[in-house]
């Protein structure tokens, strides 16, 4: 057991900015957020990486792009150029929504030809595959699982409605006990202390003011 404070915790979160009507200055203001805090990442669509490399300048926060987001069903060889592009920019790291659609229709080769594309063109940059609970059966969620691990990323990045401890717990057993899991939707510190303590290595909010309302400083056992 080591003991996780409230500032190391915050170094686990990303910081997701990705609706469609943001404007330069939201994006600013999200960034200083970010570097007041020292997180781990600010996620943002491709289109504003370079925007918020600027932001972000000086400090250890990466830029992560959302590739393919949010619904992941555009042709696979799109996604590897906007990953290219976003990496001419200055993303650091790489966050794809994988064709859900091609999964479920049995085409699990498209999806693993598809996310070794973005480990290939993400150039050796941490690549985490959004998985969207919600959608997968749970023999869709172990098969999408073994693809991941198959095709060079490195995180599992779970969303939805059931990103439970439980459930994290059952993703870790899936991953094995080193492959990078992110847990989303933490809406306060004991959900991600929680998180943690079920096998998350990183978490993942649109909302990081929940997330420093913490009154205590004090270390917690996870």
């Amino acid at each position: 057991m080591t003991e996780l404070s409230h500032m190391q915790l915050l170094r686990r979160v990303d910081f997701s900015l990705v609706h469609p009507g943001i404007t330069a200055r939201e994006l600013e203001a999200h960034c200083a957020i970010a570097r007041e805090h020292r997180i781990a990442a600010v996620n943002v669509q491709s289109s504003w990486v370079e925007h918020a490399r600027h932001f972000l300048d000086g400090s250890e926060i990466k830029v992560a792009a959302a590739i393919g987001f949010p619904l992941g069903g555009m042709d696979s060889d799109t996604k590897r150029y906007e990953t290219e592009v976003a990496v001419d920019n200055g993303a650091q790291e790489i966050d794809v929504v994988p064709n859900f659609g091609r999964l479920r229709s049995g085409d699990d080769q498209y999806v693993l030809r598809e996310l070794r594309d973005m480990a290939e063109a993400a150039d050796e940059r941490p690549v985490k595959v959004i998985v969207d609970l919600t959608l997968l059966t749970e023999s869709e969620l172990t098969l999408l699982c073994q693809i991941i691990l198959d095709s060079g990323a490195h995180y599992v990045a779970a969303c939805g409605k059931s990103v439970s401890p439980e459930t994290l717990k059952e993703l870790r057993q899936a991953v094995g006990e080193t492959f990078g899991l992110q847990a989303w939707g933490i809406t306060d510190y004991p959900t991600g202390v929680a998180a943690i303590k079920a096998g998350a290595t990183r978490l993942g909010t649109t909302n990081l003011a929940a997330l420093r309302q913490n009154p205590s400083e004090t270390a917690l056992g996870v």
